[in-house]
C-alpha cells in the first residue's frame, strides 16, 4: 500500500482591513460647521466604521454613538462592534445632512465629518478633505461644499470611479492645521 502526501496549505494571515481615510482640524478648538472629513472605501458602515473609530478613539476619546443620515447607506447597523467595545449608530433624516457623520464620545464632545462619497475621484477628495479641515471650517453645509466643488473645479466629485489608493499618493502636502491618516 502506498501512501501519497500532499503539503498542507498554509492558511494565510487574514489581511487587516486598511486604515481609515481622514483629514482632521487639529490646531485650536472646533470651529466652523465640520471638524473634518472621512472617505470611506464603500458604504458598507458595519465594515468602514471600525477602522474609523480605531484612528478616532485615541484622538477624541472612545467614540460611543454615531448618526447618520440614510440616504447614501443601503445598510445601517444598529451597533458596530469595535476593539472592545459596541458603538450605537442611528439615523435622523432631517436633521443630519446626507454628507455628514456626527460622532459622539461620551463626556469628551461631538464632532462633524464630511462624509465623501467613497466613488469620489482622489484629486477631488483631496480638495474636499482640504476645505473640511482647514482651521476657520468651511462656512458651508457638507452637501454644499460637495454641490460647490464640482463646478469650481470642473471635475464631478463622483463619476468615473479611480483607483483611489494608487491616486492618493499624487495628494498636495500636509499643512499644520490638520492631521491626515490613512492617505
Amino acid at each position: 500500500m502506498s501512501v501519497t502526501l500532499y503539503p498542507t496549505s498554509q492558511h494565510p494571515e487574514p489581511d487587516t482591513p486598511p486604515a481609515a481615510r481622514l483629514a482632521l482640524k487639529i490646531d485650536g478648538p472646533s470651529r466652523g460647521l465640520l471638524d473634518g472629513a472621512w472617505w470611506p472605501r464603500s458604504r458598507d458602515l458595519l465594515s468602514e466604521l471600525p477602522a474609523l473609530t480605531d484612528v478616532l478613539d485615541p484622538l477624541w476619546g472612545r467614540i460611543t454613538r454615531i448618526a447618520v443620515n440614510p440616504k447614501y447607506w443601503p445598510i445601517i447597523p444598529r451597533q458596530v462592534p469595535v476593539d472592545g467595545h459596541i458603538v450605537k449608530v442611528g439615523w435622523f433624516t432631517p436633521e443630519i445632512d446626507p454628507h455628514k457623520l456626527l460622532l459622539l464620545s461620551y463626556g469628551t464632545g461631538r464632532w462633524d465629518l464630511l462624509v465623501i462619497p467613497p466613488e469620489t475621484g482622489a484629486e477631488a477628495a483631496a480638495r474636499l478633505m482640504a476645505a473640511a479641515s482647514e482651521y476657520a471650517g468651511p462656512p458651508l453645509t457638507a452637501s454644499a461644499l460637495i454641490a460647490a466643488d464640482e463646478p469650481r473645479h470642473g471635475i464631478p466629485a463622483t463619476g468615473t470611479a479611480l483607483d483611489a489608493d494608487e491616486a492618493w499618493e499624487s495628494v498636495p502636502p500636509r499643512r499644520a492645521s490638520r492631521l491626515i491618516i490613512g492617505m
